[in-house]
């Protein structure tokens, strides 16, 4: 899930999570995004990173129509909505837990034709790699999914597994503390990754990987 520590937040600033629906508007659509705090925490809430990624795919700075995405940790879905809406093929993904909370946020916000397209879907990273063919997607996108170090690994080997040569993955994040560092460090020994995007107000980054080539590492 796209679970993130609390310390960050003031009361001031958690209240706008209580809210039962945050609103926004994307691909010439107003999206309303349903959230469920007191259940679900983290998880079930729209965080910057996600509107902050989700700002940099409608700018079109990666090409989204009739490509193949898959959102990671989606949590609340709200960017793989948007790159449904954008044109992308999307497979959204989290737990199992959270799987039904998603799925209503897909179908409250997604037109049926462009809902035919979009799949849902368990991902445990490094888990049920089994049931994703590898290699599968264009593009894969994460907003803030680097959180736990113990998940680290884990989602190392389910980037390996989902990416081609040719894929391009997309992390928002905040960088709150050393080990989001030791992260992107650890993500460079088997990508070439760049920053290519800051939010000053939001304090979020956006990096962008892809594979090593081979021949890069001889």
């Amino acid at each position: 899930m796209a679970l993130v520590p609390y310390e960050e937040t003031t009361e001031l600033g958690l209240q706008k999570f209580h809210k039962p629906l945050a609103t926004f508007s994307f691909a010439n659509h107003t999206i309303q995004i349903r959230q469920d705090w007191r259940h679900l925490g983290v998880a079930a809430v729209v965080w910057d990173a996600a509107i902050v990624l989700s700002t940099y795919l409608e700018m079109g700075a990666v090409e989204l129509r009739g490509r193949s995405a898959v959102e990671l940790g989606a949590g609340t879905g709200l960017v793989g909505i948007v790159a449904a809406l954008l044109g992308a093929h999307v497979t959204i993904t989290d737990r199992k837990v959270a799987l039904e909370f998603l799925k209503s946020n897909v179908q409250a916000n997604l037109p049926p034709h462009i809902q035919s397209k979009t799949v849902i879907k368990e991902l445990t990273w490094g888990q049920n790699l089994g049931s994703f063919s590898p290699g599968e997607f264009d593009l894969i996108l994460g907003a803030d999914i680097i959180y736990l170090e113990e998940t680290f690994t884990d989602l190392l080997q389910t980037l390996e597994h989902l990416c081609s040569n040719h894929s391009v993955i997309l992390l928002a994040c905040r960088i709150r503390y050393e080990r989001d560092n030791n992260f992107l460090a650890m993500l460079e020994r088997q990508f070439t990754v760049r920053k290519v995007h800051y939010d000053p107000e939001k304090d979020v980054h956006i990096y962008e990987a892809q594979k090593r080539n081979q021949k890069e590492d001889l």
